[in-house]
């Protein structure tokens, strides 16, 4: 009777133990650690351990048991498959799910725009306040002529990527490699320039080079798409009477530090850049253009325009002769420079 009562007694202690087994299994695995979504974002470092990641993780509460998530991830074989970036969790995933996006790699990803207009320098720095890549390395890889070379742009690019790195909106991860998204930028230059581009420049008797170059100076002349056929019209009109373009976006680009204040000196430097001295395009872009500037470089307007001048609003006066464009220098300009430089 004792024998009996005490199997009796065991099988039920064994039936309550693997019950309440079974439970705390359930309550880990598949019970998420909140009842409340709260997103929360974790940086994994390059070469963090798994334990070190589990750590984190529940500290921030996203799993619930650091050891229970390492043994999940030592079962499934994934223990040394997660990987380094920025994820963003929310408290009411299971740690299957949290390991599931370790493994693959399902990082935040930033919407980041780059305004047309912007140079190397700029967007370097833009994505440097924004932590995704440090500027140093971005602006050590766009000059590198292995890289340039690997991007298939050794015969296009000057000695940086300045001209190529097409402004537009990217999604982007923290601490991506700088190569990963200049190629990215790169290869949506590439789309949309290409065959046209090119083609067309061909039979205007420039190289696609100049053509971009081109583009460059008239993305810093104007942001109105209207007038960028004109202002290209003036440029190509100069370019074949053998002017000086007189852009002062190009004197400014050689400018080391421009402090912001063009000045007669400045003018009157002589750089690689300075179209006021020297006749045809400078040697490089000297930003990186939108779509619209790289059609308009090489669609020029039909006018037999050679000057144009600001009218304070953000528009342009064009003109045919020196005449005209005196007058509308004196009636645009409050305080015309009596320094013997007359802009375009």
């Amino acid at each position: 009777m004792d024998h009996s009562f005490r199997n009796k007694f065991f099988l039920l202690s064994l039936g309550f133990f693997l019950l309440f087994v079974v439970c705390l299994l359930y309550w880990l695995f598949f019970v998420p650690p909140s009842q409340t979504a709260s997103s929360k974002i974790i940086f994994i470092k390059k070469g963090a351990p798994l334990k070190k990641v589990s750590e984190v993780l529940e500290m921030e509460g996203i799993i619930r048991n650091k050891q229970i998530f390492v043994l999940l991830a030592t079962i499934l074989g994934k223990k040394t498959k997660v990987k380094a970036g920025e994820y963003e969790f929310h408290t009411q995933m299971l740690p299957h799910e949290v390991l599931d996006a370790l493994v693959k790699g399902s990082l935040k990803r930033h919407l980041v725009t780059i305004p047309e207009g912007y140079t190397l320098s700029q967007i370097a720095q833009l994505l440097e306040d924004l932590n995704l890549v440090k500027k140093k390395e971005f602006l050590q890889k766009a000059s590198s002529p292995t890289f340039i070379n690997a991007l298939g742009l050794s015969q296009l690019a000057g000695p940086t990527l300045e001209g190529y790195l097409f402004p537009d909106t990217y999604h982007l991860f923290r601490e991506m490699d700088p190569e990963e998204v200049m190629q990215m930028m790169v290869h949506q230059f590439k789309k949309v320039s290409k065959p046209d581009l090119a083609n067309r420049a061909s039979e205007l008797g420039i190289s696609e080079r100049e053509a971009v170059i081109l583009a460059s100076l008239i993305e810093k002349e104007t942001s109105l798409s209207e007038e960028k056929p004109l202002i290209s019209a003036v440029f190509h009109n100069r370019l074949k009477k053998k002017i000086p373009l007189q852009s002062d976006p190009t004197v400014i680009y050689g400018i080391k530090n421009f402090n912001g204040n063009l000045t007669k000196e400045d003018l009157l430097r002589h750089t690689p850049y300075n179209t006021y001295l020297m006749v045809g395009l400078p040697p490089t872009p000297i930003c990186n253009p939108g779509k619209e500037s790289l059609l308009s470089a090489v669609f020029p307007a039909p006018v037999p325009y050679l000057y144009f001048v600001s009218k304070n609003d953000g528009s342009h006066h064009f003109s045919s002769d020196m005449g005209e464009h005196n007058q509308a220098v004196w009636k645009y300009q409050k305080y015309p420079k009596k320094n013997g430089l007359t802009k375009r």
